[in-house]
């Protein structure tokens, strides 16, 4: 079997192929996905019925841990988005005063963890001059802090899909309550920096936003039918947690945790969804967020796969045999993690795709470092998610949505949403290195 340098060769030339099949050759994820993980299969000495056995039970393990929570998450997000939801609860979070840079950061904060960044900016850029309007100042501030807050939980706060799969990966999916947790921690720093580097960004640029025609806001749904769909899943998920910390899980606490498992948890999150008032028929909006769901559920378990094959390889006691007898420092693997998926965003575009290769690539290398508990596994997700959201470009699908619903020049946007993201992701890692340190 291949070792050493020429497995990390193999490695790098996989990784290679699956930045050019996508970027140059403009080929389908799927391809490039499962013809990287054949080949290094191949090429580090497995046999063809071993890596066929490796890529199976890599895409079923992975689908099988968060396939249910990506379905579901995509049925809420779109019943959200289609019944008017998400724009009552835009107009709780931005209310009324100042500050509106900064509630919009927070708003797209809120609306990206069921709703993707994409639909979500599409959904609110209509805001956009009217706000501007009020704080009498300029539109590509806001646009900016809109963007970011949507694309900060979209890479970092499960059930978005790229957590979710990074966790599977890591072998956090049982710790999805401490992901969102420490997510959410992580978070206020970074939505601090993002409104400051907003404005200060946007204050350089023009921003013209296409004219939204008026909507009729009393056909909207109530704001606490809004919001239960969200707070159903996320109370019950950090209920868990508390519980597993506090309690031994025995007797009827054992039932009340089996309601706080994250499937089950969403799973209740969708009846408020599907019960919020809509003039077309909700088997749509099963059906939309079914068709949601499929490509990234297949993505991401052709991520497992490519993971499983490198878990079969030697990279793991290789690197163990370079390092020693020292063990290999939390903070060098958390920036690892960190680099890994910022090439692969940066290189390929899908912060998804992002967040589960990078993953698949960390996950050989966590028990160098002792990486086992909760808090371990949790911020190495954070750390990746991080990563997956530096830097957003013209090969990321995000980027276009941004400046064609902001009216952002795409220079502009290359002086301004660009460099926006690369501090976004910065503050991430400081904030995860922060973190593990004190914790």
């Amino acid at each position: 079997m291949l070792t050493g340098l020429p497995l990390l060769l193999a490695i790098a030339a996989a990784v290679l192929f699956l930045i050019l099949s996508s970027s140059r050759l403009k080929w389908h994820p799927f391809f490039g996905l499962l013809l990287a993980a054949t080949g290094l299969g191949l090429i580090i000495g497995l046999d063809l019925p071993k890596v066929i056995s490796l890529l199976k039970d890599g895409f079923g393990g992975l689908i099988g841990s968060v396939g249910l929570l990506i379905v579901l998450g995509s049925i809420i997000g779109v019943a959200l988005e289609r019944s008017g939801a998400a724009r009552r609860i835009a107009d709780l979070l931005i209310g009324g005063g100042g500050n509106i840079g900064l509630r919009l950061v927070v708003l797209g904060a809120v609306i990206s963890i069921p709703v993707f960044c994409d639909s979500g900016f599409i959904i609110l850029a209509g805001l956009l001059p009217a706000l501007a309007l009020r704080a009498g100042g300029k539109v590509a501030p806001l646009a900016l802090s809109l963007a970011g807050g949507l694309y900060l939980t979209h890479t970092l706060i499960p059930p978005t899909p790229g957590p979710l799969a990074a966790a599977a990966n890591l072998g956090a999916d049982e710790f999805i309550g401490t992901i969102m947790l420490l997510g959410a921690i992580i978070s206020l720093p970074v939505i601090f920096v993002t409104w400051k580097a907003a404005g200060w960004f946007g204050d350089k640029i023009k921003a013209l936003p296409p004219v939204s025609p008026e909507e009729d806001n009393s056909a909207l749904p109530s704001l606490f039918q809004s919001l239960l769909p969200l707070l159903i899943p996320i109370l019950l998920i950090a209920l868990g947690s508390i519980l597993k910390l506090a309690t031994n899980g025995q007797g009827i606490t054992a039932y009340i945790l089996w309601l706080c498992e994250p499937t089950v948890a969403l799973a209740l999150g969708c009846i408020p969804a599907l019960l919020l008032p809509s003039a077309v028929s909700k088997t749509s909006w099963i059906g939309d967020g079914l068709s949601l769901a499929g490509p990234i559920l297949i993505i991401t378990g052709l991520g497992g796969a490519f993971g499983a094959v490198l878990k079969a390889s030697s990279l793991a006691s290789d690197v163990a045999g370079w390092v020693g007898n020292e063990p290999l420092s939390g903070t060098a693997l958390l920036c690892l993690g960190w680099a890994v998926a910022a090439l692969m965003k940066s290189a390929q575009g899908s912060s998804t795709g992002a967040l589960v290769i990078s993953s698949g690539i960390i996950a050989p290398l966590l028990p160098l470092a002792g990486f086992a508990s909760a808090t371990d596994l949790a911020l190495m997700t954070l750390a990746i998610g991080g990563g997956a959201m530096t830097i957003s470009h013209a090969n990321d699908s995000y980027f276009w949505v941004v400046t064609r619903f902001s009216g952002i020049e795409v220079a502009d946007a290359y002086r301004s949403y660009t460099p926006l993201t690369a501090v976004m992701g910065i503050t991430v890692l400081v904030a995860v290195l922060v973190i593990s340190v004190v914790v």
